[in-house]
């Protein structure tokens, strides 16, 4: 392979041991590779959280093409359950592991490869934009969104984004997201009165009303899909009491929830709809309960078109795969550009992310990094 080598840029950031909010050097090893290719490079740290920004051409050309990743990862869990050093970037049989390898150092690597080589051998007449994150796996408060912030401050502008995340579930090539659902999650604290098991009478127990609140979301049809999205869905994840006691009613309870929804809803909507149902269960059982919603995201779509057909022919040149245009999933940064500018996401094979020995096919780093050079080609032809 000729150029910058996106598995040897991949190993290098593995190596940043970046947990997130943590850096570790990651976001330097790239300031360094795009400064030193040409690309006026700037901090938009913003809480503590370090991200780059770093364009090639001037403000004034006409078209710019923008990606947009991140190089903090998830903990790695127990050590000892990995059977490769998970921030070693080792290659065996023709696969790296370590933390981040797939999600997403990787995509990270290989379209700052592209973008680079491309600048070298054939400027283009636009601007190519990278904005880098260090704050995705987390709260991501200021990591994309203050990039975003950077660039209106700053008068820059991507016409068109796309998000390097891990989108392939089977086979390199295999999807592209447009899309993706909301996520919203929601805390629920019931408050009775505490009081002996054997005299239930003389107390209020709240995990009567929780039981009957959770059933009563849990349990509910929120829709059955639409043109572009499967049936959103909400999940109850913990109920907890807190309570040891086999013979004392406690005084409280909390539980939590995590809702993906479709176009059908926004956040706004389904934050009412659970008011409303607290508010019943409330009135019922004679409780006190407290709600806090926190949403992390509207669902959103970038209708097939242009942008899609332009990632998905190059897809199909490079791997002879026709993909799916998708908006399954969780969430990513996508959610954050899509009121920038339109967005896809295209990047490998995810199977192994967040997993222990997450790994890549350093084959399938080369394919993604000629994915996202022809892309470049034909969108700047």
């Amino acid at each position: 392979m000729s150029g910058l080598d996106p598995v040897e840029l991949t190993a290098r950031l593995v190596r940043c041991p970046s947990v997130t909010p943590a850096d570790a050097g990651a976001l330097d090893v790239l300031h360094d590779v795009l400064t030193n290719a040409g690309f006026d490079c700037t901090w938009a740290d913003r809480e503590g959280i370090r991200n780059l920004y770093a364009r090639w051409g001037d403000k004034g050309h006409a078209r710019s093409f923008g990606f947009n990743g991140h190089t903090d990862v998830v903990p790695i869990g127990e050590e000892v359950n990995w059977s490769m050093p998970p921030f070693g970037a080792e290659i065996r049989d023709g696969v790296m592991y370590g933390r981040g390898s797939t999600d997403m150092k990787s995509g990270v690597a290989a379209f700052a490869a592209a973008a680079v080589d491309f600048v070298q051998t054939t400027p283009p007449d636009g601007a190519i934009i990278l904005a880098i994150t260090g704050d995705e796996e987390g709260v991501a408060d200021h990591g994309t969104r203050a990039l975003l912030d950077h660039m209106a401050v700053q008068g820059e502008q991507m016409d068109v984004c796309l998000v390097g995340e891990p989108t392939c579930p089977e086979t390199m090539g295999d999807m592209i997201k447009i899309g993706r659902r909301g996520s919203m999650n929601a805390q629920v604290k019931v408050t009775g009165t505490q009081g002996h098991a054997a005299y239930p009478h003389r107390a209020n127990n709240p995990l009567p009303a929780m039981l009957r609140l959770m059933d009563r979301l849990a349990s509910h049809t929120l829709d059955e899909g639409s043109d572009h999205f499967d049936a959103s869905t909400l999940a109850v994840v913990t109920v907890d009491t807190g309570n040891p006691a086999t013979n004392v009613i406690p005084t409280a309870c909390s539980a939590a929830l995590n809702i993906r929804f479709n176009d059908h809803h926004s956040g706004a909507s389904l934050t009412a709809w659970l008011e409303e149902e607290v508010a019943q269960v409330r009135a019922a059982f004679g409780v006190e309960i407290d709600l806090s919603v926190r949403i992390s995201g509207e669902s959103f779509i970038t209708r097939p078109g242009r942008l899609s057909d332009l990632v998905a022919q190059a897809v199909v040149a490079e791997t002879g795969v026709t993909p799916v245009l998708s908006t399954s999933g969780g969430t990513s940064d996508a959610r954050f550009m899509k009121a920038h500018c339109p967005v896809v996401e295209f990047g490998l094979v995810g199977q192994s992310m967040h997993q222990v020995d997450e790994h890549v096919r350093v084959e399938h780093i080369h394919q993604l990094k000629a994915i996202y050079s022809r892309i470049l080609r034909d969108y700047f032809a």
